[in-house]
């Protein structure tokens, strides 16, 4: 059994998460000792290095819960479910990432317009001519 800075320590994280994932309803101690502090097991260690590799890949801690529950009663659920929640997640990174593609575009193509001079103050800049446009979002492609 270990007690809360031993568990940290181990799983390289402060006591505080370890509060603030047992406050979460993402673990609980085994126990507690006869001078009252909390003592987690083996199961709590793994539970941990679960959670750190699941926000790892940027699940969130509702995933990581939905997870956890699967985890705990594997023979209930299918792998289906698991790859469900995951698919979920890629599909939202791919989402961002052609958000965040559309923004770098737009970026780009407003930074190669501009000279960029020092010598030339900004009353003719034109990133802020183009940001000035009533059509600009939609011809540089960013959504509103």
């Amino acid at each position: 059994m270990y007690l809360i800075g031993q568990l940290a320590k181990l799983c390289g994280v402060s006591n505080d998460t370890l509060r603030f994932y047992e406050k979460n309803g993402l673990m609980e101690p085994a126990g507690r000792s006869n001078s009252g502090y909390r003592l987690y097991s083996e199961e709590n260690l793994s539970r941990i290095n679960f959670i750190i590799r699941a926000k790892a890949i940027g699940l969130s801690l509702d995933e990581i819960r939905e997870l956890l529950g699967i985890r705990l009663e594997a023979s209930q659920h299918s792998c289906a479910e698991v790859k469900a929640i995951t698919q979920t997640k890629l599909d939202d990174v791919d989402m961002k990432i052609a958000e965040l593609t559309r923004i770098r575009t737009a970026l780009k193509k407003l930074n190669d317009a501009c000279c960029g001079h020092v010598d030339d103050d900004a009353s003719h800049c034109s990133i802020l001519e183009a940001l000035d446009e009533r059509d600009c979002c939609s011809t540089l492609h960013v959504n509103k």
